[in-house]
């Protein structure tokens, strides 16, 4: 990642950049009120700067002890290529190696191809012991 173009900011994005970059990338739309509630459940969450502009973000979520989610690693399509993806990856492990009690269970659900990043990671399919489920509210 160039360091002059791109700069990483701990913090959670706004709503109106979450909002957004979900819809740029592809990832599922939430309503405003969603997002607004979603995004203070937030544990830990850096947002990359280009111009002054979010163009990524990631974001941890958890009950602050025992089981925490990697969610929302989201780069506008215009940047994407460059590590950015990458980069948030690291700088969210690096919270929680630092940060997470030893026994804390991290989890993601990884779209494919982006499960190829997140096993540089340490990631690893559950299957068959156990096997991802998810129930969307309509």
């Amino acid at each position: 990642m160039p360091q002059s173009e791109f700069e990483i900011i701990h913090r959670t994005p706004s709503v109106q950049d979450y909002m957004r970059l979900r819809s740029q990338t592809g990832l599922s739309d939430f309503s405003e009120a969603a997002a607004k509630m979603g995004l203070k459940g937030t544990v830990h969450s850096v947002v990359v700067l280009y111009k002054e502009q979010v163009i990524g973000m990631g974001r941890i979520i958890g009950d602050g002890g025992c089981f925490f989610q990697i969610v929302d690693i989201a780069v506008d399509p215009s940047h994407q290529g460059k590590g950015l993806g990458k980069t948030i990856m690291k700088t969210l492990m690096a919270f929680i190696d630092k940060e997470l009690p030893s026994s804390a269970y991290i989890s993601l659900i990884a779209d494919v191809p982006a499960n190829k990043l997140y096993e540089k990671f340490g990631f690893l399919e559950t299957a068959p012991r156990s096997i991802g489920m998810a129930y969307r509210v309509k």
